[in-house]
């Protein structure tokens, strides 16, 4: 049995002279609340300490960590990459790239995941969860296309059947008025053809010889 999905959450302070009191406030707070359950809870600290200083990569992490716990996938995506794009620490950049690549392995979009997990594994080539990931994930890959072809088949097929479905119901509800007239067509053909046999019967009898009966006077 293969391990789907690993997500490693990094939730650090760092050097605290490196933050105003305003944002080392919010980010603890949002930290104790994180590893108590109160997920939501820990969003709008690290919101406010992102609002405090938008290019804090840690502020930046955690809040992209809450919105993954929620499967806010499209925010998680988006702060993953802010935060990767500022963090200077290639271990916590790493992470950034591994959270990423869960998300998008989980939306079965595995050729952006093996981007993430390769990302990663740069910055950090010890991770063995993220070369776990990157093998499973080229792994899924490789078998997609042929779910692919499958899928598309059966929905050739489906729809082959529903235009058959269609037309079926279409001449059952022809008009009755449409049959009719194609009947009088017929019947006016017939006639015509009728009156032609007629014709010709007539112009046969009128070429032939008749025989004069001669009267004598008594």
């Amino acid at each position: 049995m293969y391990r789907i999905f690993s997500i490693l959450f990094i939730l650090t302070i760092g050097s605290m002279s490196l933050f105003a009191q305003t944002e080392r406030s919010h980010i603890r707070m949002g930290n104790r609340l994180y590893h108590s359950g109160g997920i939501e809870q820990a969003e709008v600290e690290y919101s406010k300490a992102v609002t405090k200083n938008d290019r804090n990569p840690q502020a930046l992490y955690n809040l992209a960590c809450a919105y993954m716990q929620q499967n806010k996938d499209s925010l998680a995506l988006t702060f993953f990459d802010k935060a990767s794009n500022l963090e200077t620490s290639k271990f916590r950049k790493s992470k950034s790239f591994h959270n990423a690549g869960v998300i998008l392995q989980r939306h079965q979009m595995y050729g952006e995941a093996i981007k993430a997990y390769e990302q990663s594994l740069r910055l950090n080539p010890n991770d063995d969860e993220t070369r776990y990931n990157l093998v499973l994930c080229k792994r899924l890959q490789k078998n997609q296309p042929q779910e692919n072809k499958q899928q598309q088949k059966k929905q050739q097929k489906e729809e082959k059947k529903q235009v058959k479905q269609e037309q079926k119901q279409k001449q059952q509800q022809q008009p009755k008025d449409q049959m009719s007239k194609d009947n009088a067509e017929q019947l006016l053909q017939a006639a015509m053809q009728e009156e032609k046999n007629t014709q010709r019967k007539l112009q046969k009898a009128k070429s032939q010889p008749q025989n004069r009966n001669i009267q004598k006077n008594w």
